[in-house]
């Protein structure tokens, strides 16, 4: 067995206090006079700088670390600027679109009192990426209405074209200095980017991708090493932030407000500010992340803290309680008591989605992408029942209820990513049972219905379909989720609490549910971490399973029962479902990474 030195190259430290964790956090600030979206921004945390908005709006207004106080206007009205940047005494707004066809080159510079037009840009255009300081400063791609890379550098007096980026794109941010900058996100055909350069002063070199793709995003930092990129659509307003350290994107806590086209100010990723954006709002949030000098968290670090003599670990499972749920695509077509298949993935939102009931019995099978549903090739035969497992390019449907009698089906199909195919079938036919596993030669069903609620158990190997031992109970109408290996039972008819887990060769009962349900989703993909969702009749209950007990945690939104799940326990969604008609409605979880002690036992 691997030791945590030889995972994590080094040693368990001993410490007089918890490191801090990696995340940031931002908190509430003073709200804009006037809402403000597709705005400019300059200025820092303290002292910040929001003006003019698509489509007729000049307003300015500064801020102060508390409150907005509205200042002189520009004298040219509109929003989507190309570029703006400085301080709130010293700010220039390049270029901007003026009407819904009004591009113009048009530059203003604020000297804290008021605005002076100056040299117009040499390339009309709107929605680039503008960084730097009023006697220094640069404007990047945009749209002229043609995508363009051009760059221009401005001097204090006049622009002068530059290199350009490698990637001609609008709708995107940078931040730095015109010796050491970065852009980063955008618009370019045919979609969102996730695509940073970075510039050196002579030269842009394609770095390290967002972990999002994403347009009309905000960017905060002093140069090359440092960013912060912020909301942004995809294709609604997000609320996704990351930080850049020179080499890599890490996703760090989200805005409470989900924005796009946002005023942005601040001096670096650790210290920022973001105010109004689309659609129309005008609250103000604030940033502050650890300075570069703090011991730093994370995922998966261990350390001993000498003071309360604890053992302690920073991950995601520690902050299942914490987690969210917020709204996903809907479903193509809206059903329930479907099969999923998605399984461990951590970074996005992704699924599987095949038959159920609509009603009548449906073919129909989709795939999630973390932001819509794309319908792909149907089953061979229309069901309902559960029985999935697997990933999006190796799934399995096992069993289900078929339109005619005897109801309860043998039949099984696999998924290569492509398309189904009709494989071996079931020792026994069965419906309203449950699948999981890794992949489509490698799946457990369990309980179930046939004539009567079963206890029966098949392992399939890829070929064929193996008798395992009986649950403790038989039930029918239960979630479920892990490996062949590792599973997990919860719930069912009755209602009943019921919970056991199989270790690859038993069943074993273990600590019940808090609330009885029927017809409950899993996202999980082991016996130690798995959701159990909703509930007959259309409940909301989410319950949290840590290998020990289970704890009720923050509802979903749409009440359901029959819905599916797929991912993880601190990374998955909940598709479609029984709300007394069926849904499309689509719900992704997240758990936030969190410190917990570790107990021995």
């Amino acid at each position: 067995m691997a030791n945590y030195k030889d995972i994590k190259g080094f040693q368990i430290q001993s410490t007089s206090s918890d490191p801090v964790p990696y995340s940031g956090s931002w908190s509430s600030g003073g709200n804009l006079n006037t809402a403000k979206q597709n705005t400019g921004g300059a200025g820092t945390q303290t002292a910040g700088l929001a003006f003019g908005s698509f489509p007729t709006s000049a307003t300015t207004e500064s801020y102060n670390g508390t409150s907005w106080t509205e200042k002189n206007d520009l004298n040219t009205a509109g929003g989507y600027f190309a570029g703006s940047f400085g301080t709130n005494t010293a700010a220039i707004a390049a270029g901007r679109l003026t009407s819904p066809t009004g591009r113009s080159g048009i530059t203003e510079s604020f000297d804290g009192t008021s605005w002076t037009e100056v040299s117009d840009l040499n390339t009309t255009r709107t929605q680039g990426a503008g960084f730097g300081t009023s006697t220094a400063g640069f404007v990047a791609g945009g749209g002229t209405p043609s995508v363009v890379a051009n760059v221009e550098s401005w001097n204090g007096a006049s622009w002068t074209e530059t290199t350009d980026i490698n990637t001609a794109r609008y709708e995107f941010a940078g931040n730095g200095t015109t010796t050491s900058g970065i852009v980063y996100a955008g618009e370019a055909p045919p979609g969102r980017q996730v695509i940073t350069e970075s510039w050196n002063g002579a030269s842009w070199t394609e770095v390290s991708d967002l972990n999002t793709a994403r347009q009309s995003n905000q960017g905060m930092g002093t140069s090359n090493s440092n960013g912060l990129c912020v909301g942004g659509s995809n294709p609604s307003p997000t609320a996704i932030t990351e930080s850049f350290d020179g080499a890599s994107w890490t996703e760090v806590a989200d805005m409470s407000t989900a924005r796009s086209a946002a005023a942005s100010q601040g001096p670096s990723n650790q210290t920022a500010m973001i105010a109004g954006g689309n659609p129309s709002i005008s609250a103000t949030e604030e940033w502050s992340f650890p300075s570069p000098t703090a011991s730093l968290l994370n995922e998966g670090d261990m350390w001993y803290n000498t003071t309360s003599n604890t053992l302690k670990v920073y991950g995601k499972a520690a902050g299942i309680p914490a987690g969210t749920w917020a709204a996903g695509g809907s479903l193509n077509t809206a059903r329930g008591r479907a099969g999923f298949a998605g399984y461990a993935y951590s970074t996005t939102h992704v699924g599987l989605v095949f038959g159920g009931g609509t009603p009548p019995k449906t073919v129909n099978t989709e795939q999630y992408d973390g932001t819509s549903w794309t319908e792909k090739n149907n089953l061979n035969t229309a069901r309902y029942g559960f029985g999935g497992a697997g990933t999006l390019t190796s799934a399995i449907y096992i069993g289900g209820e078929v339109p005619s009698s005897p109801y309860s089906s043998q039949a099984v199909e696999q998924w290569d990513g492509s398309s189904w195919t009709e494989t071996t079938e079931l020792n026994t036919g069965i419906r309203n049972n449950v699948g999981f596993g890794a992949t489509n030669t490698d799946a457990i069903t369990a309980s179930g219905y046939t004539t009567t609620a079963v206890a029966t158990t098949e392992k399939w190997n890829g070929s064929s379909w193996t008798e395992l031992a009986d649950q403790n109970a038989a039930k029918y109408a239960r979630g479920g989720a892990g490996t062949t290996t590792a599973g997990i039972l919860f719930g069912g008819q009755d209602p009943t609490t019921n919970t056991e887990t199989w270790d690859g060769s038993s069943w074993t009962e273990v600590a019940d549910l808090n609330t009885a349900g029927e017809y409950r989703s899993a996202s999980g993909n082991s016996s130690s971490q798995v959701l159990a969702v909703g509930k007959y009749p259309a409940g909301t209950n989410v319950e949290a399973w840590n290998g020990t007990a289970w704890s009720e945690i923050n509802d979903i939104s749409t009440g359901r029962w029959e819905g599916g799940g797929t991912g993880s326990a601190s990374f998955g969604l909940i598709a479609g479902g029984n709300t007394g008609s069926v849904t499309n409605a689509t719900e992704e979880f997240i758990a936030p990474a969190a410190v917990a002690t570790v107990t021995t036992s």
